[in-house]
């Protein structure tokens, strides 16, 4: 019985599976995007973000050796552990937590396996293109509805816009 065992051990000795996660870790922050397997993808973000999050806390603070050294005995990849201290903390440094996303992409014709696509949130420029274009009244709730308060606010500023203006043109047409 497997009551309370948590770990995704995906089929492989504990050994294999530590290699295996360091290895898509490092591929993962090298390339911002990865497709693997589901079980893969969910396994390495339990993996990553605590990584990350070592690394948002150092750029918080002044950098020290030691973030670096405990992200590199996982990693043990030079090259991936500084692309996370200068180019991947910076970035994320205002979100709480949540930096990778998984997108499924069905299933691998050889196995049937199911596939997907896992990324840092905040390097897909397609999406945040998408979210900065829209304005504030337009954003949805997680329920899809846009905020009544923020919607009113809105329309109540265009109508007092809207207003001055009219004014202004009123006392132009006087003169």
């Amino acid at each position: 019985m497997r009551h309370g065992d948590k770990i995704n051990n995906l089929g492989r000795k504990k050994a294999h599976r530590k290699s295996l996660l360091s290895n898509l870790s490092s591929q993962l922050i090298m390339h911002k995007r990865l497709v693997t397997t589901l079980a893969k993808a969910k396994a390495l973000r339990t993996t990553i973000e605590p990584l990350v999050t070592k690394a948002k806390k150092t750029e918080t603070k002044e950098s020290t050796s030691h973030q670096h050294r405990i992200v590199f005995s996982h990693l043990q990849n030079k090259d991936a552990v500084k692309e996370l201290f200068t180019v991947i903390a910076p970035k994320i440094l205002s979100r709480p937590g949540g930096y990778t996303r998984i997108i499924k992409l069905g299933i691998r014709t050889g196995d049937n396996a199911e596939k997907a696509l896992i990324e840092f949130v905040d390097f897909n420029d397609v999406y945040n293109q998408i979210v900065e274009g829209t304005s504030e009244a337009t954003k949805k709730t997680r329920r899809g509805r846009a905020k009544k308060s923020e919607v009113s606010a809105v329309e109540e500023a265009e109508t007092v816009v809207e207003v001055e203006n009219e004014a202004a043109e009123g006392s132009s047409n006087v003169v």
